[in-house]
C-alpha cells in the first residue's frame, strides 16, 4: 500500500509545480507560499477531524514534538524556496534540481539515521544526480 501513496504523493507533487508555475504569476512568492501553506493546513486538520486522528494529540511527546516543529521549519524553509525559484526560474530546471533531495535524504538517512546504504542506492543517487544535471544543463 505504501507504494500506491508514493505514486500518488510524485503524481501530486507533479501537479503541485505546475498549478505553483501559473498561480505565482504576478504574485510574490512568499505570499504564494502562506497561501499554499494555508490551504494544506486547513485540508490537513479537516483529515484529522474526520479520521478521528485529533484525540492522540495529548499523547505525542516531547521529543516528537521538537522534531515535528523541526521538520515543519524545514518544510517551510523548502516551499519558500521553491517558490521563489519556481517565480523566476523554468519548472523544468527547478523540479530537477528539487528532486536532488533524494540524494541528500540517502545520505542524510545513512548518516544520520544509520539506514543502509548499498549499491543500489549509490547507483540510484549517481544516476539521479546525473539525470539532474542532463536536465539541467
Amino acid at each position: 500500500m505504501w507504494f500506491v501513496f508514493a505514486i500518488l504523493s510524485s503524481v501530486f507533487a507533479a501537479f503541485t509545480s505546475i498549478l505553483a508555475k501559473v498561480g505565482i504569476d504576478g504574485v510574490n512568492s512568499n505570499l504564494a507560499t502562506a497561501i499554499r501553506t494555508l490551504v494544506v493546513l486547513i485540508m490537513a486538520w479537516v483529515i484529522v477531524f474526520i479520521t478521528g486522528a485529533q484525540e492522540g494529540i495529548s499523547s505525542i511527546n516531547r521529543r516528537s514534538w521538537i522534531f515535528l516543529i523541526l521538520s515543519g521549519l524545514a518544510t517551510g524553509a523548502s516551499w519558500l524556496c521553491y517558490y521563489r525559484a519556481l517565480q523566476i526560474g523554468e519548472v523544468s530546471k527547478v523540479v530537477p534540481i528539487d528532486k536532488l533531495s533524494v540524494v541528500i535524504t540517502l545520505i542524510l538517512a545513512f548518516v544520520l539515521l544509520h539506514e543502509p546504504f548499498t549499491y543500489k542506492s549509490a547507483i540510484g543517487a549517481v544516476l539521479i544526480t546525473a539525470g539532474t544535471l542532463v536536465m539541467v544543463l
